[in-house]
């Protein structure tokens, strides 16, 4: 492909700079225990915020009960560490032609995997989120506070509090 570009990051916060930057990108292979994602949260960032860009998780988890989590909170695909580089180039193809992909080992097995209710729900509620209501609610998630948020942000102290009014 003459015009692919590929970028990396070392962090989710990296990959969140990148999608910030470059209003292009049309894919993102996310490894689910990089530096700052804790478990699904890098997912549900990414959903929220750049709603329009396929996600592809990344992980020596082939567990079909993360696997079915991961689908519910958005990914497009599911591809196991121990993958080769026919089902990397199958994964991108199929995601990138608008379909769900997961390697033939998993299909069956996460098929017969149960989408948690609380999974599903939590994922349409962060999805409803703006990118700017998401923002703040990772920055209380980390601790901060108000005044803190705001800083981060270079907004109002009020604007965060009607931005947590808004989420909760």
């Amino acid at each position: 492909v003459a015009d692919l570009v590929v970028l990396e990051a070392d962090s989710l916060d990296g990959v969140l700079s990148i999608l910030e930057s470059e209003a292009d990108i049309d894919l993102v292979l996310l490894d689910l225990h990089m530096p700052g994602n804790h478990g699904l949260a890098g997912l549900a960032a990414i959903r929220a915020q750049h709603p329009g860009v396929a996600v592809v998780v990344v992980s020596a988890n082939d567990d079909p009960r993360v696997v079915r989590r991961a689908l519910d909170h958005g990914a497009a695909g599911y591809l196991p560490k121990s993958s080769g580089l026919d089902e990397l180039r199958d994964a991108i193809r199929a995601v990138l032609a608008c379909e769900q992909w997961l390697p033939a080992t998993l299909r069956s097995a996460v098929a017969r995997t149960e989408s948690s209710s609380s999974d599903a729900d939590l994922a349409a509620r962060l999805a409803s989120l703006s990118p700017q209501q998401f923002r703040v609610l990772t920055f209380v998630a980390q601790g901060l506070l108000n005044k803190q948020i705001a800083d981060r942000l270079d907004v109002q102290e009020r604007t965060v509090k009607a931005h947590l009014s808004a989420i909760f």
